[in-house]
């Protein structure tokens, strides 16, 4: 669940050697690039044989494929081999002759007119180069290997059909005669004598654009500009088709992805910053770029922050507390109290299973578990297991019985309380309210209050991630690793969520790495978050098939008698409890109109208040940052626009609202208890535990 995060005159790349130098001062040509590379792969395997703790050698068939692309970059770099196809060696893509480009009526090739790339284009060898599946290891299932034919997720239906789109003919000639404007007017700025050649004009507010480097020459603004304007009509071509609405979203989506990946920022060759760096550092950033690629595609993800200046349990996830119960799934920890006297009614945080909790407490200043306890609350939480292949067989049901049931029952005998006040973060809430449901079925009413964080109930609308659920690829799912027929069930691997939630935003959380990395050689700074989203854990396939058909494809939690989970039908309406629900409004995993959602489907006193930013980032907003804002309002209409329209914005945090909500179900104030557990449950290790700190 991911969150968000120059002038040396740049001198012409072609033809390679790099005009950089080593301590011999030599200069670094591409193959003293895959020198190292070769050395690095035989480094590795030796290691690899020495310890079986080391990480994996670089794949050959990746070698093989790394040497294939920089011999081709190498070719691309030196303009004097674009015109002659035979003399460079650059093979046509998937065979094709090099006839010469379709003209026009003007005789001008029908292709990039100006540019060298046509028939001979030296980027062809890219198109007909094949991607090994790099990361099998990390993403079982996912072959990269097929992109170039399997961009749009689930796209085809269950005959492999793909669903029929088509567009407009008033809308398509609109769309090009609005292209065809913008070209031209953009050719007319940069076809300007230099001397009147206006920067300004382009527009260039995209980020990744806005640098010297970029405004500089302005073949390099001409470049960007020339991307963005291809993009964004790209964009509205897929915003124009007529089909579906599923379908339409899904090739938006691919047309996004491509988008991000095809941008000049990403590319050394295009990428005056980078190229500037290179310069600057005599080619230590470009050998440095390569070790950084070579790590992650050992480690089988893209490092995101500086992971060497976290440890869990000394800087992260270090608020006193005991470990007092465990079972195959859980440990519920009891933090030790910060006031000389506490509230009642005990406090128990559901997190989500899909991090680990301490995204909750992260450092002191920015922990909502500390802010709880500073203000009066016994705080307990669950720190979920990361599942290995002995629980691979774990369930929707389990989860809800061995972890929240059972977590409730260990609070309240700990406490001594009949109620306690309940918290579901995510995933963490929906589980949560399920469990609520069980027990209301049951005749039973343990909770006090409940706190909603981000968390879906109704599941009718769940944003960008709609584009992955249909009943092929549920059915796949539950298949390959659900249990269904007569494969085993397995697991849904930590890093396959990563992949995915990063790929909803792929230039901040993909790209921009890549770009800094990789083409810059840098090392990312170390950031708490980050390192939380990145330590991320595995979920049993049998739990994850019943979350995806139930919820995401069926909608049914939502629907009165529609489950049965722990032997009793669920009803949502009976969790009559006080609940507290909080949406944020930039949030890309659970939107908020979907959080607004639950106000319909739970009886009891009901409070909304929809924060600034998204989902992780609009949570954990501590009050001392006096960063963002939020919306509350007392009349919770049909309508989520509707409350929006009659909200008032307060500049700040929203955790005061909250802490104020729930004291008003605390109860009384009473003398803090010095030690922790109970008779019938002890005290095992000190917080965070042990199952927060495996790795998956």
């Amino acid at each position: 669940m991911p969150v968000h995060l120059g002038s040396s005159e740049t001198h012409c790349l072609a033809p390679f050697p790099v005009p950089c130098m080593h301590r011999s001062h030599a200069p670094v040509h591409i193959r003293h690039i895959q020198d190292e590379l070769k050395t690095h792969s035989t480094t590795m395997t030796a290691s690899k044989q020495s310890t079986a703790s080391a990480p994996a050698a670089v794949p050959e068939d990746y070698a093989q494929m790394l040497n294939a692309w920089l011999g081709n970059l190498n070719r691309v770099m030196n303009p004097s081999l674009w015109v002659s196809p035979s003399s460079n060696g650059l093979a046509p893509a998937n065979g094709a002759s090099h006839a010469p480009a379709d003209k026009g009526s003007d005789g001008a090739s029908a292709g990039l007119a100006g540019f060298p790339f046509d028939a001979a284009s030296p980027f062809a060898a890219f198109a007909s180069q094949t991607l090994p599946n790099l990361f099998a290891g990390a993403y079982p299932g996912i072959n990269l290997a097929g992109l170039k034919t399997g961009l749009l997720p689930g796209a085809a239906t269950a005959n492999g059909v793909l669903p029929e789109v088509k567009i407009a003919p008033e809308k398509l000639q609109q769309l090009q005669a609005d292209y065809a404007s913008d070209c031209a007017a953009l050719m007319q700025k940069a076809l300007a004598p230099i001397q009147n050649f206006d920067i300004s004009a382009l527009g260039l507010t995209d980020k990744r654009f806005t640098s010297e480097a970029w405004r500089e020459k302005p073949a390099n603004s001409f470049a960007a500009a020339w991307y963005l304007l291809n993009t964004r009509y790209l964009g509205a071509l897929a915003d124009a088709l007529d089909a579906d609405g599923k379908t339409r979203d899904r090739i938006r989506f691919a047309v996004d992805q491509w988008a991000a990946a095809a941008a000049p920022s990403n590319f050394l060759a295009l990428n005056p910053d980078a190229q500037k760096t290179m310069i600057e550092t005599q080619g230590e950033s470009l050998r440095l770029g390569i070790q950084n690629l070579l790590n992650d595609l050992t480690q089988g993800r893209i490092t995101q922050t500086d992971e060497a200046g976290f440890v869990v349990g000394e800087n992260l996830a270090n608020t006193e507390g005991t470990v007092v119960y465990q079972n195959e799934l859980i440990q519920l920890i009891q933090y030790k109290p910060l006031a000389a006297t506490v509230f009642e009614q005990p406090l128990l945080i559901v997190p989500p299973c899909i991090n680990k909790y301490y995204i909750l407490d992260l450092t002191p200043e920015n922990s909502l578990m500390r802010y709880a306890l500073e203000a009066g609350h016994q705080v307990f939480i669950i720190s979920w297991r990361n599942p290995d292949a002995s629980l691979a067989g774990k369930g929707w049901d389990d989860y809800v019985d061995e972890g929240v049931l059972q977590a409730i029952e260990v609070v309240k005998t700990i406490s001594g309380r009949k109620q306690l006040n309940t918290l579901g973060f995510c995933v963490g809430g929906t589980l949560l309210a399920t469990a609520l449901a069980v027990l209301a079925a049951r005749g039973e009413h343990p909770a006090a209050s409940m706190t909603l964080l981000t968390s879906m109930l109704d599941f009718s609308d769940t944003g960008i991630i709609d584009v992955f659920i249909d009943e092929a690829q549920v059915e796949s799912r539950e298949q390959a690793i659900g249990g269904k027929g007569d494969k085993p069930p397995g697991l849904m691997r930590g890093s396959e969520f990563n992949s995915t939630f990063a790929f909803l935003r792929p230039n901040d959380l993909v790209w921009n790495y890549v770009v800094d990395n990789y083409l810059k050689g840098r090392t990312p700074p170390a950031f708490d978050l980050l390192f939380w989203n990145s330590d991320s854990t595995n979920l049993p396939g049998p739990m994850v098939s019943w979350y995806l058909r139930h919820t995401y494809l069926e909608n049914s939690l939502c629907k009165p008698g529609a489950l049965t989970v722990c032997g009793e039908p669920v009803d949502l309406g009976l969790v009559d409890v006080p609940t507290f629900i909080y949406g944020s409004r930039e949030d890309h995993i659970v939107p908020w109109k979907t959080a607004y959602e639950s106000t319909r489907l739970l009886n009891g006193p009901l409070r909304f208040v929809l924060g600034a930013s998204g989902h992780i980032a609009g949570v954990i907003n501590p009050p001392s940052k006096n960063k963002r804002s939020y919306w509350s309002a007392a009349e919770l209409p049909e309508s989520a626009e509707a409350w929006l329209a009659q909200a008032t914005e307060q500049r700040g945090s929203w955790w005061p609202e909250w802490a104020t909500w729930l004291e008003q179900h605390g109860g009384k104030r009473i003398k803090a208890r010095s030690k922790p557990g109970h008779a019938k449950y002890p005290a095992l290790e000190p917080a965070p535990g042990s199952y927060v700190k495996q790795r998956a």
